[in-house]
């Protein structure tokens, strides 16, 4: 009888199925973070009392305890420091808290010890989950593997053990433990994971493999050709780890700035209290006039100058389904001026659909009649191609006859009887054999397929030639054969996103520069995909060593590149770039924690919006910076040529904290968002 296709339930994962993601560091999980929520609740419970009046016994035990959680770690971190004769932020903001409770300002004392406790957990959390993402990485590769002895018999051993030269065999459905050349077998292996290839590849006698990556439905003999240290995995996370610590510059940076400062506080401090007191100034009038120049010279308003515009951005592109992972990241999209994007799962939806219905003149079937054919056959079968020829069947509705005898033979196809005619399916140049094939491609070659007649050559040669035309329009082409003759041809693709095209535009627009497309899979669907989105610069058929060195020339002629991708291979590229953004809903795990934001909902059109947002709140850090370094400024000459009041130092202090904190807020709003898509 035949039946109708619909949507079928959600299959259990087969047992060769990939690895659950490794699960994400809970922020509570750190000590770091524990102790920051600690002195934030204890801060925040105090505050009110404080203001309202309350008896100083009530809110001073609790201060004490936002400063002992907050602040015993960076305190231990600035002495050990210390010991090693260098100055560090983190010990100044300890004096300056514990120097303005000295002088009865606790509550200043007490914010400080919460920003940077807080600073500090978000950090380690940052820095936990990459760690945590590479060790997924290398689990990827299976912990043994099936070694063949000489004389013929199988040994399980640590994959970390085989040598080169070993001969393993990969069972179906088992990840290959070693990179590798096939000795025996045929089978398809998906390799998403090191080259982003949507489909599964073909492998036969003399292919290469990789650790890691998933075998098919059929076994393979494998040939060791590099030592576990040294396979494509291994290398990538190798890669992600050293582009990450060629950022490590701009800390150096960062840390001379913090020891020039930090020194200079500390001497002029000193200089503040010791210049009056050997003038005959009273001892509490010198302390008086050092704490408040040290309040008053606090970076607490710097720091506030720029963090609530990133921050504000931060939270409307998080609200629109961007997650920025900081504010450094936030700052740095708005320096970008070259765009690199991956094709498979970025530029294009990552799952293969039918493309082309072809039937042969002569076979008297329709467009709907081949598919129906096709699925038929494929119905039974897990691939990746088979599954898109039946969800296009179940899409259009199609009634699918009975089969029986269905047999699959990988890296060829299926086969199967349907309503008493052998039908199989599979790869053209498998089915039709090479020398037809061969021949097809030449006659392709001279004539051209649209020109071809139904006399100028055989069935055949004709079904070739259909197959290798949507080869070189970027598809996967499908022959379906009924009782040994060709009836028609399948084109099955991945799809572009809808908002592509738009959005390479914008970029193109923002940063001056034509996008450049960075891809693992094959040169004419590169070719085909870039011409439709409107890129010129296509790198097709790249290994994530390619795609790093791509990004590394790029930024020696001093571009500051942004790489937009998903999977496993564009971890290395991320992480090389300027900045790096991947996709949220089919990211690898390893892209998401690499990546310094995540398109949470897959909206290429929100990459552009970003970079704008982004540069806005570069505007009102400079604004904002402008307004603070003005405060401080006339605060600490007041405070250096007459006599400023601790009141009005405070009051000015932390006037100049709101102003530049409700300056930056505005980013806040929807329309500012509205503002950078325009």
């Amino acid at each position: 009888m035949p039946t109708t296709l619909m949507p079928r339930p959600d299959q259990a994962p087969s047992a060769g199925a990939a690895p659950a993601p490794r699960r994400r560091p809970r922020i509570r999980a750190l000590a770091e973070a524990r102790w920051a929520a600690a002195a934030t609740v204890a801060f925040l419970i105090a505050l009110p009392l404080q203001l309202t009046g309350a008896a100083a016994w009530l809110w001073g035990p609790l201060y004490l305890v936002a400063y002992v959680t907050g602040g015993w770690e960076p305190a231990l971190a600035g002495l050990r420091a210390l010991r090693e004769k260098t100055l560090d932020v983190d010990l100044l903001m300890i004096v300056a808290a514990v120097g303005a409770a000295s002088i009865g300002q606790v509550m200043d004392g007490a914010l400080l010890i919460v920003i940077f406790a807080t600073s500090g957990a978000l950090e380690a959390l940052a820095t936990a989950r990459t760690a945590d993402s590479v060790r997924g990485l290398l689990d990827l590769a299976p912990a043994t593997a099936t070694r063949l002895t000489d004389g013929g018999g199988e040994e399980t051993v640590g994959s970390a053990e085989l040598k080169v030269g070993d001969v393993v065999l990969v069972r179906p459905g088992e990840r290959v433990g070693a990179d590798g050349e096939v000795l025996e077998g045929v089978s398809d292996v998906d390799q998403a994971t090191i080259t982003g290839e949507p489909l599964p590849v073909a492998k036969e006698a003399g292919d290469e493999v990789f650790a890691g990556t998933l075998n098919g439905a059929g076994a393979l003999r494998v040939r060791v050709g590099r030592d576990a240290s040294d396979s494509v995995i291994a290398r990538i996370v190798a890669m992600v780890e050293e582009a990450s610590e060629t950022k490590a510059p701009t800390q150096l940076f960062i840390e001379k700035v913090e020891q020039r400062y930090s020194l200079g506080m500390v001497l002029a401090t000193l200089a503040v209290f010791a210049v009056p007191l050997s003038f005959g100034d009273d001892l509490a009038g010198a302390l008086l006039r050092a704490m408040t120049f040290m309040i008053v010279a606090s970076p607490c308003a710097v720091v506030l100058a720029t963090m609530p515009p990133l921050l504000s951005a931060i939270a409307n592109a998080g609200r629109h389904g961007v997650l920025v992972k900081s504010a450094v990241v936030m700052e740095r999209l708005g320096e970008v001026d070259a765009v690199a994007i991956d094709k498979t799962g970025t530029l294009t939806e990552g799952t293969p659909r039918v493309t082309a219905l072809r039937p042969l003149p002569g076979s008297g079937l329709t467009d709907d009649a081949l598919l129906a054919l096709a699925a038929a056959a494929e119905h039974r079968s897990e691939h990746p191609l088979a599954r898109a020829v039946v969800d296009a069947a179940r899409t259009r509705g199609l009634d699918i006859p009975a089969v029986t005898d269905f047999a699959s033979a990988p890296g060829i196809g299926v086969s199967a009887t349907v309503e008493g005619s052998a039908v199989e399916v599979g790869a053209p140049g498998r089915l039709l054999g090479a020398d037809a094939h061969a021949d097809a491609d030449a006659v392709t070659g001279v004539t051209g397929v649209t020109g071809v007649t139904d006399d100028a050559y055989g069935t055949h040669d004709k079904a070739g030639a259909w197959a290798r035309q949507l080869g070189d329009e970027g598809q996967t082409a499908v022959l379906v054969l009924r009782d040994g003759t060709p009836v028609g041809v399948i084109g099955i693709a991945d799809r572009l996103r809808p908002d592509a095209a738009a959005t390479v535009a914008s970029l193109e627009t923002l940063t001056g520069t034509p996008p450049m497309l960075l891809t693992g899979d094959n040169s004419q669907a590169a070719a085909r995909l870039a011409t439709e989105v409107g890129i010129d610069d296509v790198r097709a058929g790249l290994l994530p060593q390619d795609k790093v060195a791509a990004v590394r020339a790029a930024a020696g002629v001093g571009r500051k590149v942004l790489v937009i991708g998903d999977g496993v291979n564009d971890a290395p590229a991320l992480a090389a770039a300027h900045t790096g953004i991947a996709m949220g809903r089919a990211g690898s795990d390893l892209a998401l924690e690499t990546a310094d934001a995540v398109i949470v909902r897959d909206e290429l059109t929100t990459v552009p919006k970003v970079i704008a947002l982004s540069r806005r709140a570069r505007g009102l850090v400079v604004q904002n910076l402008v307004i603070a370094g003005a405060f401080i400024t006339v605060l600490v000459a007041w405070d250096l040529i007459g006599t400023l009041p601790l009141p009005l130092g405070v009051l000015g202090h932390e006037g100049s904290t709101v102003i530049v904190g409700l300056n930056g807020l505005r980013l806040l709003r929807d329309s500012a968002w509205r503002e950078a898509g325009s």
